[in-house]
């Protein structure tokens, strides 16, 4: 198992502080849900990768899991001529007639490939199905490469990148890294669709991290997502794209999310995160200051630990203004929606780096005076208790509670990768539970009440 994908099952540096003080909680071995503390470029972005609401609401992951079969069997039934009702009752059937028909490519046309991929990667995402394809990964892999390098539709080739990050998300093998760097990097630069640019970006954060991918080779993406990022694009032959420089800031993020010491990079980094807060794109700039928030709590961290200095190149002076200035300035060019989006980020990023928070902290509280009706909402008086964290993720009756950069920037990637499957995998998944391991849980005795 490489270095990298240790970290991300587990022994990576995302434990909060709260949680470093605690005992360690494992996994359950029934369904490994945690148990305590688990652990300048246009606008126009693409709606799937834009990050998700700041506080999750009590429908966010609702799953559309009650439609999932109804829309799945027909789905089926353009790849394989089935009925409407179908020859196959449960989902791992159905699961495992699709993997049959990636195999069985050779009698295959466009059409039904695309509807195979388009159901496998449904199934794939609203179920955990490691037992299911795990005796067909080393099989399919190369099928899902080959779709990808020279898929016979644009369609194919994005199905295919999708259903590749999937497998790996839900059965890694510790030699996919390697099989899939070449091909996708190749389509990061020769696809003409940025869809599937950005899938192809999605597609090598999560193999580095969790399909064998070495500290070498993760330093050497950093590199290559962040050449994308200097260039607004145009290294990869996507000069001003949103939704590309987006995808490849949100990679970089979850890639160094994975490393222990981000001394060397921090210093170009912080540089085209910097210029990157430019942008005409609200996505663009709050993925950007996202990431020159958990560059800050790099250092942080990097100091509590070894008690040497970590020197970074920008002031967080200097980057809370630029933020200000930015946010008054953004009503003349960005919309009412994503203004709030943008003021919303960067509040949270500003007092992050003031109070050396991690995303989503509220400073506002109530007055401790006043216990029986809480107080009066107020900013910073007397003997005031702050709301504190409130950035959290409502799983079913359970409420995770997103308190560091690291944390952030690993969800918010994998709430795009799963979409409405994220609960599900979330409870069942080891893979994604050791990706979000350091994350403490609340669990709910009832909706909208805390045990």
């Amino acid at each position: 198992m490489s270095e990298l994908r240790r970290r991300a099952l587990g022994a990576g540096k995302t434990v909060s502080r709260k949680a470093r003080s605690k005992p360690e909680s494992g996994v359950s071995s029934a369904n490994h849900s945690p148990n305590g503390s688990p652990g300048n470029s246009r606008a126009g972005s693409r709606a799937n990768s834009r990050p998700g609401s700041r506080y999750a609401s009590e429908d966010e992951f609702e799953s559309d899991s009650e439609f999932d079969d109804v829309m799945t069997m027909s789905t089926n039934s353009v790849a394989s001529g089935e009925d409407e009702l179908g020859t196959s009752n449960t989902w791992a059937e159905r699961l495992q007639d699709r993997v049959a028909e990636i195999q069985d490519r050779k009698r295959s046309s466009v059409q039904g490939r695309e509807a195979t991929l388009r159901a496998y990667t449904h199934l794939l995402r609203h179920h955990f199905a490691e037992r299911q394809i795990a005796r067909s990964v080393a099989e399919i892999m190369p099928i899902f490469l080959r779709s990808i390098r020279s898929g016979n539709s644009d369609e194919e080739r994005l199905l295919a990148l999708k259903a590749l990050t999937l497998t790996i998300l839900t059965s890694p093998t510790d030699t996919i890294f390697e099989e899939a760097l070449p091909t996708l990097k190749a389509v990061c630069q020769d696809a003409e669709e940025e869809d599937i640019k950005v899938e192809a970006i999605y597609a090598l954060c999560v193999a580095v991290t969790s399909g064998g991918g070495s500290s070498t080779a993760a330093e050497e993406l950093l590199d290559f997502f962040l050449e994308i990022v200097e260039s607004d694009g145009q290294s990869i032959d996507a000069r001003d794209s949103g939704p590309v420089v987006s995808a490849a800031l949100q990679a970089w993020a979850y890639v160094a999310s994975h490393m222990e010491d981000l001394t060397v990079q921090s210093e170009p980094a912080i540089e085209a995160f910097m210029d990157q807060l430019d942008s005409t794109d609200p996505d663009v700039q709050t993925s950007a200051g996202s990431n020159i928030a958990l560059l800050f709590e790099a250092a942080r961290d990097y100091e509590e630990e070894t008690g040497e200095s970590f020197h970074m190149q920008y002031n967080q002076h200097r980057i809370m203004t630029r933020m200000a200035e930015i946010v008054r300035d953004s009503s003349k060019t960005v919309s009412k929606k994503g203004r709030r989006h943008l003021r919303s980020n960067f509040s949270s990023i500003v007092t992050s780096l003031e109070r050396g928070k991690g995303p989503g902290y509220s400073t506002a509280g109530r007055l401790g005076s006043n216990p029986h009706v809480g107080g009066s909402k107020v900013e910073n008086e007397g003997d005031l208790q702050e709301f504190g964290y409130r950035e959290k993720i409502r799983i079913h009756n359970q409420q995770v509670l997103i308190d560091t950069w690291s944390l952030h920037v690993r969800a918010e990637l994998l709430k795009i990768l799963l979409g409405g499957g994220f609960p599900i995998h979330f409870l069942e998944n080891p893979i994604v539970h050791g990706i979000l391991d350091g994350a403490e849980v609340e669990y709910l005795s009832s909706p909208g009440k805390r045990k």
